[in-house]
């Protein structure tokens, strides 16, 4: 297995675990994967993935429908929630990233 990991931007948390969902599930068909288990520990997306919450935001609806699309590309494909205390490696690579972002913007200043 891989890890990925990459700065967004500055947005909203649902639209971070969005794009950082569709950067996985475009990793995971580059790397010839045919099928996929996501945990996540946003219940929200979870829940709008699987059909038992409509996806209201316009700008999730798009991601929603992106994220729909890649995993067509699958044979197989779950997404299941996990609680946060169970999704820690994902918070470490977020603070990673951040603290890289924070220590350019720092460099770039001086």
């Amino acid at each position: 297995m891989e890890e990925v990991s990459a700065f967004l931007g500055t947005t909203t948390n649902n639209v971070a675990e969005y794009r950082a969902l569709l950067l996985t599930l475009q990793r995971a068909l580059a790397l010839g994967y045919d099928r996929v288990s996501v945990h996540m520990d946003s219940e929200l997306i979870v829940k709008q993935l699987n059909g038992l919450y409509k996806v209201k935001d316009p700008k999730m609806r798009e991601l929603s429908s992106q994220v729909q699309r890649v995993l067509r590309h699958f044979s197989e494909w779950q997404v299941r929630h996990v609680p946060r205390s169970q999704n820690k490696r994902a918070d470490e690579l977020v603070n990673l990233i951040l603290d890289a972002r924070d220590q350019s913007i720092r460099e770039a200043q001086q």
